[in-house]
């Protein structure tokens, strides 16, 4: 069977190394190269394929079909135009082209919000793992006008520590990490944030979001926990949420809240919702999870990559 070269740009990281995982095995993609500078003739295994990372100068950009970019934030989007003048359609995993950042109409990659808009694109930003959870998590009160204007959202998220990337850092290193537990980007400095409030305006949503980050002592995944001021109380939301998300088979509404080991290695976002009790405004509590380098980052990619390429949405994906 003929399978559709594609190419990954940044291939050593977490993110890259997930890519290859990925399309190695997947059932209509090959791996035409893997680019990784510093790593550059080094060799990895991936479901008993060897392959060798090679110099980004030396890529073969006119033998894919799609390029996937998980080169770093700012020398990414050079690589992204190159790539697409070699002929390629693009996945950026940056934040360069993204809203609020990056130029007007390129399309955003969240399929289950976007798809409309990626399907026939030639070049597809990415989405960020938190925005994903987040958005996901409240498009439906967005669409739906729930959301007080005058009152902001919380979000307090956790995040394992391959969010970060692969770069070496002192204050990533186990001693600090293990047995910890803390908070960072306080004051709502995220730069996740910019596409967050993006594409909320876009959805037709008009409240601030105050989001606090920690970072977790394990290797994958982002568990939130979402608080929401709503306009009048909503009897039944999990059914609301329900029917919005009724046709995708890579978002879940569940009974209880869910936990990092259901969604590690899956493209999956599992959502749940109660309301809170005791208080004197409705309130909606929302508890979403994702791996963040599947759905977060290399599975929403080839999700991506999937429709941009006329292939079954979840060909090659876990839900």
């Amino acid at each position: 069977m003929h399978k559709i070269p594609v190419g990954i740009l940044g291939a050593s990281g977490y993110v890259g190394r997930e890519l290859c995982q990925l399309v190695v095995d997947h059932p209509s993609l090959s791996l035409a190269f893997a680019t990784a500078n510093e790593q550059r003739g080094q060799h990895a295994t991936f479901s008993g394929e060897d392959i060798v990372f090679g110099a980004m100068e030396d890529a073969p950009l006119n033998q894919a079909e799609l390029v996937f970019s998980a080169l770093p934030h700012g020398a990414s989007s050079h690589w992204v135009g190159r790539a697409s003048e070699a002929g390629a359609q693009v996945v950026d995993l940056s934040q360069d082209l993204r809203p609020g950042t990056g130029p007007d109409g390129i399309p955003y990659g969240l399929p289950e919000l976007m798809r409309s808009k990626i399907k026939g694109a030639r070049i597809v930003a990415n989405p960020g793992c938190y925005p994903t959870v987040m958005l996901l998590a409240l498009a439906p009160a967005i669409r739906g006008g729930l959301i007080r204007a005058d009152s902001p959202v919380s979000v307090v998220a956790a995040s394992g520590v391959t969010g970060a990337g692969s770069s070496p850092k002192p204050e990533m290193m186990f001693a600090e990490v293990g047995e910890n537990y803390r908070a960072y980007a306080v004051g709502n400095s995220h730069r996740h944030m910019l596409e967050v409030r993006a594409i909320i305006k876009s959805l037709g949503g008009d409240f601030d979001v105050v989001f606090t980050p920690h970072l977790l002592p394990v290797s994958r995944g982002i568990l939130a926990t979402i608080t929401v001021a709503l306009n009048e109380a909503v009897d039944a939301p999990s059914e609301i949420w329900r029917a919005f998300y009724e046709a995708e088979p890579f978002v879940q509404i569940v009974d209880e809240a869910p936990s990092l080991k259901q969604v590690v290695h899956r493209n999956s976002v599992l959502i749940n919702l109660h309301r809170a009790e005791k208080v004197r405004t409705p309130t909606l509590i929302i508890v979403a999870a994702i791996d963040n380098l599947m759905k977060g980052a290399a599975g929403q990619a080839v999700q991506n990559a999937n429709l941009l390429l006329g292939l079954d949405e979840g060909q090659g994906l876990r839900a």
